[in-house]
């Protein structure tokens, strides 16, 4: 399971969602508006503004503020940054792979900021290609053992076409392609089957189990990052069991 996973639950489970929403919401605009410009409109035709939307529906965000800023992407009349993508790839505590996905008015400044968070917190970033062979983009849906039907959730995963079904001591994750998420998300959404996490992400084919002082250290350096304006996501490979995720986030 990916450890980063496990800390976005976490996240959502304790509010730390709504305590940053406003920042959280400036992130999402800026990736609607980025999409929109760059595929158009349509969201039937455009699959990245389609998650983007799906993205801002999750977090509660108006039906107002999501055409809004989708209206700023496909209008130039409307004004607004360009921005451009960036992707940054390093290493945390224990040799962690770290990828960080950002969008920038400026590459100097989010490249120069990036590389201080690294150097921060243990970390030091590498060269393009140096860990993104590690990930790959998959739609993820993760259930709290306690609370799910493993075997519901098998049978439907089966059902929709899920491509994994992963299990371990705190939650049951289902693993799609990408272009699939949707659609199996779907099936457990008629079912009424409550998920904790339901998203498109970057899931790692190994990972480094941390424990201590490195896992404190592991996420102080992805909350810093993840709080920098100009950073979008960040993916990581690091595993860090449930009970002490939630002893280092109390």
């Amino acid at each position: 399971m990916s450890g980063h996973s496990k800390w976005s639950t976490i996240k959502h489970k304790k509010g730390a969602a709504d305590a940053r929403r406003g920042k959280i919401f400036t992130k999402i605009i800026k990736e609607i508006t980025t999409a929109a410009r760059i595929g158009g409109g349509d969201m039937e035709a455009n699959p990245r503004l389609r998650v983007a939307v799906l993205k801002a529906k999750a977090e509660n965000m108006t039906k107002e503020n999501i055409e809004r800023a989708v209206k700023r992407g496909t209008s130039p009349a409307e004004g607004g940054a360009a921005y451009e993508e960036y992707t940054y790839e390093g290493y945390g505590p224990g040799g962690t792979a770290v990828l960080v996905e950002a969008l920038t008015d400026n590459k100097n400044r989010t490249t120069a900021e990036v590389r201080h968070i690294f150097s921060r917190f243990n970390g030091n970033l590498g060269e393009a290609g140096s860990v993104s062979w590690i990930f790959s983009k998959k739609g993820y849906l993760s259930f709290d053992r306690q609370e799910s039907d493993g075997d519901k959730i098998m049978e439907l995963a089966l059902e929709a076409g899920a491509e994994d079904v992963r299990e371990d001591e705190d939650a049951i994750e289902v693993i799609t392609e990408a272009p699939s998420f949707e659609s199996v998300k779907k099936v457990f959404d008629d079912h009424h089957m409550k998920y904790a996490l339901a998203q498109i992400d970057m899931v790692p084919q190994t990972s480094v189990k941390l424990e201590g002082k490195s896992a404190e250290t592991m996420l102080k350096l992805v909350e810093a990052l993840e709080d920098s304006d100009d950073v979008q996501e960040v993916h990581a490979n690091f595993d860090i069991s449930g009970s002490e995720l939630e002893r280092l986030t109390q």
